[in-house]
């Protein structure tokens, strides 16, 4: 079953449940689905739904921290609530050795030897990681590889 098939059986599931909670944060991961399927002209496959999970997984995690900067628990635990949710339907999150190995490994590929190389190497890496890890932890083990 594809991802979005899978979306789509639990915001069924949701509304048969009476989940009103579970089921509107479902309409809001269809929503911004179908939105760059309108935008991109294009229907979406697994890879392109996965960025958009993760995009808004960084959203409530940008939120969550404004929230609670702010003193709004009610807020930031929706948000919380939504994260978690959303974090059901990413890929299984690759061990750190892993990580560091394909960062090694996409070090080497290109050639790199300065931290003015990053881009390459994230770009790289981007494509095998995305939705597996956490790109910002990538990103700073990358950094810290090329200035070391």
């Amino acid at each position: 079953m594809s991802l979005r098939s899978r979306i789509d059986e639990d915001l069924k599931a949701a509304m048969r449940a009476g989940d009103a909670r579970r089921r509107d944060a479902l309409r809001l991961l269809l929503a911004a689905v179908k939105q760059r399927e309108v935008d991109e002209r294009k229907e979406l496959g697994e890879a392109d739904v996965v960025g958009v999970i993760e995009r808004m997984i960084k959203q409530r995690r940008e939120s969550i921290a404004q929230f609670e900067k702010g003193g709004r628990q009610d807020l930031a635990q929706n948000e919380r609530y939504e994260s978690d949710l959303l974090q059901g339907y990413m890929p299984q999150a690759l061990p750190d050795a892993e990580i560091a190995a394909a960062v090694a490994e996409a070090i080497s590929a290109v050639g790199a030897k300065s931290p003015a190389d990053m881009g390459k190497v994230m770009g790289v890496l981007k494509g095998k990681l995305s939705g597996r890890a956490d790109m910002s932890k990538v990103s700073a083990l990358v950094k810290s590889k090329l200035a070391g």
